[in-house]
Formats: structure tokens, C-alpha cells, sequence
């Protein structure tokens, strides 16, 4: 079974908004203005705390870890609420999902978001079907970076580490693809500030357009690809 296996936020859905919105709730219960948007996308893919922490840094504000824990529940409680407000799969996927699907591929999430939320999400949005399975960072041994994230969402989908694709918008993604030694594509249309050639994946699409199964076919077959898609 070929297996293609996506991170969740800034790769197959733009959460940012929602993820956005709640932060700045969590400000704002404490007197404190929203967060300047191009300071906290980066702190996506490191999970809610890393948002907060950042937000609090930025109003130069800090708080012990027992206070820290508390807003933690107040941000996850809220976004819970609010999880699909403006959250959508980035554009094109459901189609290219639809074009691997039909020559066999299967697909996998591999995110440093809580499981829960992640399938609330992918539920909401008519997707999580589609996936054979969906491990977040409270579901495994070790988080993204470490290949053991990746490793093990591979086989609780079924799949072989020789068989399968990664797809991400972080350095903790093309970190646990190359740890794994699973080929890696990047989307430069994440969240990291970090340009996604300085990344080195083996492929970087700049939509999913070009996410075809030509592609997919030729990146497991090589293990490696062109620094863009042509």
C-alpha cells in the first residue's frame, strides 16, 4: 500500500485564523491586545503553549507554569468551540486528494496537534475519512521532530516507511521525514517564516495542483526529487 502522510495545520488546512482568534481570547481575558499575527505563525506547529508563551512575550508579560497550564485549558476549551469557524483545507487538496486516491494511494495525519482536536477538525470538515489514520502529538512516544511520530503513524495506517511520502510545511516535518528516511515534500504556504528551500525537501510544491500522482510515483520510486516542481 503507498501511503502519502500530511501534517495537519499549515499543510492540509489553513488553521490559522481559528488558532488566531483564540489566542487572542486568551489575551484578552487577561486586559491584554491581540498578538501581531507575523510573530505568532511561526509558534503553530509547536503546539498551543508555544503560542501563548509567545503572545504573553510579546505584551511583555510573564507567568509561572501553574498560570501557563490554566490558560492552556482556557485556549484549548475555546478553540474546541470555535475550531471550524474559518479553518479550510488549503486549495486544490480535496482534488488531489481525489486523483491519488483513485490510483490507490492512502493517506495518514501526522501532527503535533492534540488527536482530539485534530479529528474534531478533520470531522467538521467532511475529511477525516479519508484518512486511515490520524496521530497527534499526545498519541505517540515522541513528537515531530523525532522520527518516531512519523514512524508510527505509518504503521497504525497499514503502510511500510519504504512506501510511504511525507508532506509538511516545518522544519519538524523534513526533520522527521529524514530521520525516518521517508522522501519529503514541502509546502511553502505554511506557517514557518523560514523559506522552504533553506528546508531541503526532496520536492517543494506551491500548490497541490501539483501534488499529482505522476509526482508522488516518481518521489517513491527515486527517493528524492528536483528542488520545485516544474
Amino acid at each position: 500500500m503507498a501511503l502519502i502522510v500530511f501534517d495537519l495545520d499549515g499543510t492540509l488546512v489553513d488553521t490559522a485564523p481559528d488558532l488566531l482568534a483564540t489566542l487572542d481570547h486568551v489575551l484578552g481575558g487577561r486586559g491584554l491586545p491581540p498578538a501581531p499575527r507575523e510573530r505568532i505563525m511561526p509558534c503553530i506547529s509547536r503546539g498551543a503553549r508555544a503560542m501563548i508563551e509567545e503572545g504573553l512575550k510579546l505584551s511583555g508579560r510573564k507567568v509561572d507554569a501553574q498560570e501557563l497550564d490554566r490558560l492552556l485549558e482556557v485556549f484549548l476549551a475555546h478553540y474546541e468551540e470555535n475550531i471550524c469557524v474559518d479553518s479550510r483545507p488549503f486549495p486544490g487538496l480535496v482534488s488531489a486528494l481525489d486523483a491519488l486516491d483513485a490510483v490507490g494511494w492512502s493517506f495518514a495525519v501526522c501532527t503535533n496537534k492534540r488527536v482530539g482536536m485534530s479529528k474534531l477538525l478533520l470531522d467538521q470538515l467532511g475529511l477525516l475519512g479519508r484518512f486511515q489514520a490520524v496521530l497527534g502529538a499526545d498519541s505517540v512516544s515522541k513528537r515531530k521532530p523525532h522520527p518516531a511520530h512519523l514512524l508510527e503513524t505509518i504503521e497504525a495506517a497499514g503502510g511500510k516507511p519504504d512506501a510511504a511520502l511525507m508532506v509538511g510545511d516545518s522544519a519538524a516535518d523534513i526533520a522527521a521525514a529524514r530521520a525516518a528516511f521517508v522522501p519529503v515534500i514541502g509546502v511553502p504556504f505554511g506557517y514557518t517564516t523560514k523559506p522552504m528551500a533553506e528546508l531541503r525537501p526532496d520536492v517543494i510544491i506551491d500548490s497541490y495542483a501539483q501534488l499529482t500522482p505522476e509526482l508522488a510515483a516518481r518521489l517513491l520510486e527515486t527517493g528524492s526529487g528536483s528542488a520545485a516542481v516544474e
